[in-house]
């Protein structure tokens, strides 16, 4: 049964084309449903963590968030009008990542939702305990310009976060006048100075690596619960891949 749902997740199958050597499609699909509301996919993503983490240690110092929309024309729950789509119905996947892209909470919601509203709730998705940060081991999380709000920084900070944003050149224009004013060894924390080690590109990795799996470029699901399924398992079988490259390089 679980062969089965991995087959119909990385080649976008439909249920009803399901091979008959690989199981029923009503015995698979009824199997995963019941999976999906015991929190089995879950769960084995925590058990894709926990072993990643006993293994190589999750990379708690430099976290990334970001947002990704997909096409969702018959989904009738955690749907919008993608405003990057010509308003087609959509939804968005917010991300959490470490330093080293392995994910560690996702939500979905309308893809007319912005980014910046939805992180909070993505920071609470995370489904292993996060460590207290401390002055030794602070924690760092890499944002995109569409973060740059007051309420996310206050936020941020009330959770023990150091945010790194990306500020976008063409909006703050005081930033730069402020750069050139001041010795280079000065400058602000998120800063675009080539200097800078640039750290939220393993977020963008992310994504390509759950696009990998067909099932979830386009959402056919019309319920939420089964697609957010989907992209816990895979989000797993990412886990679960880092492990075993973990272990036959040591």
């Amino acid at each position: 049964m679980f062969s089965a749902i991995v087959y119909v997740l990385r080649t976008g199958i439909q249920w009803n084309a399901l091979p008959r050597e690989l199981g029923a499609s009503s015995t698979v699909y009824d199997r995963f449903r019941w999976w999906e509301s015991q929190g089995f996919f879950q769960r084995l993503w925590q058990a894709g963590l926990q072993e990643y983490d006993k293994l190589a240690g999750i990379g708690w110092d430099w976290q990334s968030v970001d947002g990704s929309a997909v096409k969702a024309p018959f989904a009738q729950a955690a749907v919008g009008p993608a405003p990057t789509d010509r308003g087609k119905q959509g939804t968005k996947r917010s991300i959490l990542c470490d330093r080293r892209g392995i994910p560690l909470g996702l939500m979905i919601e309308g893809a007319n939702r912005h980014d910046m509203k939805l992180l909070s709730a993505t920071l609470d998705s995370q489904v292993v305990e996060r460590p207290e940060p401390t002055m030794e081991y602070p924690q760092n999380l890499c944002l995109d310009a569409g973060y740059d709000y007051n309420p996310v920084y206050a936020d941020l900070y009330l959770r023990g976060y150091e945010p790194h944003v990306r500020l976008n050149p063409k909006y703050h224009r005081w930033y730069w006048e402020a750069l050139k004013r001041q010795p280079a060894e000065d400058g602000p924390t998120n800063s675009l100075e080539a200097t800078k080690q640039p750290r939220r590109w393993v977020v963008e990795r992310l994504f390509s690596w759950l696009n990998r799996s067909r099932r979830l470029l386009i959402r056919w699901e019309k319920l939420a619960a089964p697609y957010e399924a989907f992209l816990k398992l895979a989000c797993a079988l990412i886990c679960f891949h880092r492990c075993d490259r973990l272990s036959a390089f040591g």
